[in-house]
C-alpha cells in the first residue's frame, strides 16, 4: 500500500465520522424539537364531586384541542380509583340513565366540556381515602397517542353548586 491510498483512506474515515457526527446532531436537534412541540389537547378546570361512603364519584374537565384535527378521548385510568370510565347521562324522556362511551371527540381548534348533566368520567373503587380537598390524577388517553396525567381537585356536592 503506497502513501497515497493511506492517506485517502484515512480522509474517507475522517469524513465518514464527520458525516455521522453531524447525523447524530442533525437527528438530536429535531428529537428534542419534537419532543419540546407542545401537545395538541390540554386539560382545564378539572374536579371530582366526592360522594360519601364509597359512592362512585364523578370527574368533570374542560378538553381544549389546539390542534388541527380531531382528537378522541379513547381511555381513562387513574391510580386513586380501581375503575375509571367514560359515561354520558342520557335522557329519556322523564328519566335519565348513565350510558357507558368509547370515545368522546374533541374538535379541531375547539373544546369539549365533560360536565354535570352530559358527559363525566365515573370513578368507582376508590383505592385509598379520598376527601374533599384531596387531589387525584385521572390519566386520559387520546388517539393520536397523546397522554395527559390531569390533576382533579376533589370537591364536596356543597363546593360544586
Amino acid at each position: 500500500m503506497n502513501l497515497m491510498t493511506t492517506k485517502v483512506r484515512t480522509l474517507s474515515a475522517s469524513g465518514a465520522a464527520a458525516v455521522a457526527l453531524s447525523l447524530s446532531l442533525s437527528l438530536a436537534f429535531v428529537s428534542h424539537a419534537q419532543a419540546a412541540a407542545p401537545q395538541a389537547i390540554t386539560a382545564k378546570d378539572a374536579w371530582v364531586r366526592w360522594l360519601p361512603n364509597n359512592l362512585p364519584a364523578a370527574g368533570y374537565v374542560t378538553l381544549v384541542n389546539a390542534g388541527d384535527k380531531p382528537v378522541d378521548l379513547v381511555d381513562v385510568s387513574s391510580s386513586d380509583y380501581g375503575d375509571a370510565m367514560l359515561h354520558q347521562t342520557v335522557s329519556n324522556g322523564s328519566s335519565q340513565k348513565m350510558v357507558m362511551v368509547d370515545k368522546l371527540t374533541v374538535p379541531a381548534h375547539g373544546q369539549v366540556a365533560i360536565a354535570p348533566g352530559g358527559y363525566h368520567l365515573m370513578l368507582e373503587d376508590a383505592k385509598h381515602k379520598i376527601t374533599p380537598g384531596d387531589t387525584v390524577h385521572l390519566k386520559l388517553k387520546f388517539s393520536d397517542g397523546a397522554t395527559l396525567d390531569t390533576p382533579f381537585a376533589v370537591k364536596s356536592p356543597a363546593q360544586t353548586k
